[in-house]
């Protein structure tokens, strides 16, 4: 059985890892190979090409790449000319893996894409062109499978595969000690993203507000995990920058998610993660002004933050665009820090979110469903 996969960044790489494993687990004798990064590496995936390479967000930005997308979508079909995969596994990335997914139905490779296009958030056209071009998906929200039905896509509801992935592996004794954490300090998360063009756009606010935020708590501690897609150095630029001491952890984040009072995070994967952690958070998002004028036409949901599109409501604040600013910051994560009932509700509100996301076993069902597919059609 041979698998190709195509994880565009961090969180797929992430997801694709965990599959992997599930998959080699169970099928020792599997080939995997495709795009993605140094977590699918090191789960067994032969890496024809590293991700690292990508990091473009929005429409302008994607536009002015567009020539890199497609010299490697023409890389990857011939990938799959040389190789002739038994399944093609999409992971996220919609904008590049849906146009890959053609390639590969016009080869006559069945696709399963996982982590699927939000239909459910924007864009519904494309559940048409999923319904032509994808064999399956493995849908991880039971909304979104509802949604995907709707256009008669062969669609299995999977299980959110973060439930059995967000789990700490340490006592937090043990994390403490890890991270040269005090116990009795109050540690916040900083979560900037894992592309270049987030950590540069939101990162500088985060610490300028944690300076502020500093000045009148001295016992606030600054934890930033840093994303395997962003170099250290790249980090250590920007933080040098300002005054207050922000300490780089490497790996074992959801070790450090459960020693954290509070979070400051973009928004996306991390924000679900940090929801699983019962970790009270704070989101913020910006993107350049023509990309999120065409977004706000386009989106028909009321909030952005993947806690509050599944609790249905506001659980977790969110400052977008011009809301991202200092004193914004400042004063939303001073509500967390400050206001008890506040932090307890909200505490509240995640555990119920967990609740909603269903039980474990995601990643094995995905794991079968690939392999079902992929043999099916060999």
């Amino acid at each position: 059985m041979k698998i190709m996969f195509s994880a565009g960044e961090a969180s797929g790489d992430t997801h694709g890892a965990s599959v992997a494993k599930a998959l080699l687990s169970k099928y020792p004798d599997a080939t995997l190979f495709g795009m993605g990064g140094d977590l699918m590496k090191a789960a067994g995936v032969d890496i024809i090409y590293d991700i690292e390479q990508l990091g473009f967000i929005g429409i302008v930005e994607i536009i002015k790449h567009l020539p890199t997308f497609f010299k490697l979508r023409t890389f990857l079909k011939e990938a799959m000319l040389r190789e002739k995969p038994d399944v093609l596994v999409c992971i996220d990335y919609p904008g590049f893996n849906m146009k890959l997914a053609k390639v590969a139905h016009d080869l006559g490779i069945p696709v399963v894409y996982y982590i699927a296009p939000t239909i459910w958030a924007w864009n519904k056209g494309r559940g048409k062109d999923i319904a032509k071009t994808v064999t399956k998906v493995a849908s991880i929200f039971p909304f979104e499978a509802e949604a995907y039905q709707e256009f008669g896509v062969d669609v299995e509801f999977v299980g959110n595969p973060l439930v059995d992935i967000v789990k700490p592996a340490m006592t937090r004794e043990e994390a403490c000690t890890h991270f040269g954490a005090s116990p009795e300090a109050r540690n916040i998360l900083l979560m900037p993203g894992s592309r270049k063009q987030e950590v540069q756009g939101l990162l500088p606010t985060m610490l300028s507000a944690a300076e502020e935020l500093a000045k009148s708590r001295s016992d606030l501690a600054f934890f930033l995990p840093r994303a395997h897609t962003i170099p250290r150095a790249d980090l250590e630029a920007i933080i040098q920058k300002y005054s207050v001491p922000i300490t780089i952890t490497e790996g074992n984040n959801y070790d450090l998610m459960q020693i954290c009072t509070a979070c400051i995070a973009a928004s996306g994967t991390a924000t679900l993660e940090t929801a699983l952690m019962n970790v009270p958070t704070l989101l913020i998002y910006k993107v350049a002004p023509i990309t999120y004028g065409i977004g706000k036409l386009l989106v028909n949901i009321k909030d952005i933050g993947l806690p509050n599109i599944i609790a249905k409501r506001r659980v977790i604040p969110e400052l977008l665009q011009g809301e991202v600013t200092v004193s914004n910051v400042c004063h939303e994560m001073s509500q967390i820090l400050d206001d008890t009932s506040i932090y307890e509700q909200m505490k509240l509100d995640l555990a119920q979110v967990k609740v909603d996301l269903g039980a474990p076993g995601a990643v094995q069902r995905v794991a079968d469903v690939i392999a079902s597919v992929a043999m099916k059609e060999a």
